[in-house]
């Protein structure tokens, strides 16, 4: 089963024609809300809110694991992230999604492990060489051609803590690691969804340039971030859409 985790501006799926919703509790406490269960064009879908369904939760104090061991729990095989990001790269201008295919971590504080050493089972180590599923990266990609959405294939996102956004010399130091885009929630999801052994791909929204950079050089303007959101947004969900029918 797919699941999809809506960030900033997806907190529902418009096209997700609902069956029920599920309120559950895991070993790491509640996730960010009640479980939607419902189809996308008669494929069975689950859809999960990362911050709230009203958009309440700060991404440092998102449940990441309670999100994740809840959607593995229900049989949930792939898991389809969509974040909202700043663009660093010069190419990624708001209003592009991008298909990331690394990671950068500088996130803090946050549980970040299903093996945190508790009992007496062994340490146990995942290979993250590549952070995200390639056979579900690749089926991102091939359902935005299918529906005719320009999309990026590759980049490095990098996770910072949040929630207030970044200096502009924190960008630059980020581009010199070699970041292309910026956001606050891709880690650890990522990691756990591995841990899970869970097949895990992000459709990265860009919603402005980051700190420094384009029109962002000399602050974000959020007036223009909700707009740039809401279209991004309805984008990819027409890749959603084509993506469920294809898997």
């Amino acid at each position: 089963m797919l699941a999809i985790i809506g960030g900033s501006g997806l907190t529902k799926l418009s096209n997700l024609d609902v069956t029920y919703r599920k309120a559950t509790r895991t070993p790491y406490g509640e996730p960010s809300g009640a479980l939607t269960f419902g189809k996308i064009r008669g494929r069975d879908v689950i859809f999960l809110a990362r911050h709230g369904y009203g958009h309440t939760i700060p991404p440092h104090e998102v449940n990441y694991r309670a999100n994740i061991w809840a959607l593995q729990q229900e049989g949930v095989k792939q898991v389809i992230s969509v974040a909202s990001v700043g663009g660093i790269r010069a190419d990624l201008v708001p209003g592009t999604l991008v298909v990331p295919d690394q990671i950068l971590d500088y996130t803090w504080g946050r549980p970040s492990t299903f093996f945190d050493g508790g009992g007496d089972g062994p340490v146990v180590h995942v290979d993250f060489t590549h952070p995200y599923s390639e056979p579900l990266r690749q089926a991102i990609l091939q359902a935005a051609r299918a529906c005719g959405e320009p999309i990026v294939d590759g980049g490095v996102y990098a996770a910072t803590q949040g929630p207030r956004l970044e200096t502009a010399a924190e960008v630059r130091r980020l581009e010199r690691d070699g970041a292309d885009m910026v956001g606050m929630t891709g880690m650890p999801e990522a990691v756990l969804a591995r841990e899970l052994e869970l097949q895990y791909a992000t459709i990265a929204v860009v919603v402005n340039y980051a700190a420094g950079k384009g029109d962002s050089a000399d602050g974000i303007p959020f007036d223009q971030i909700e707009s740039a959101l809401q279209d991004t947004v309805a984008r990819a969900r027409r890749v959603l859409e084509e993506l469920v029918v294809a898997l």
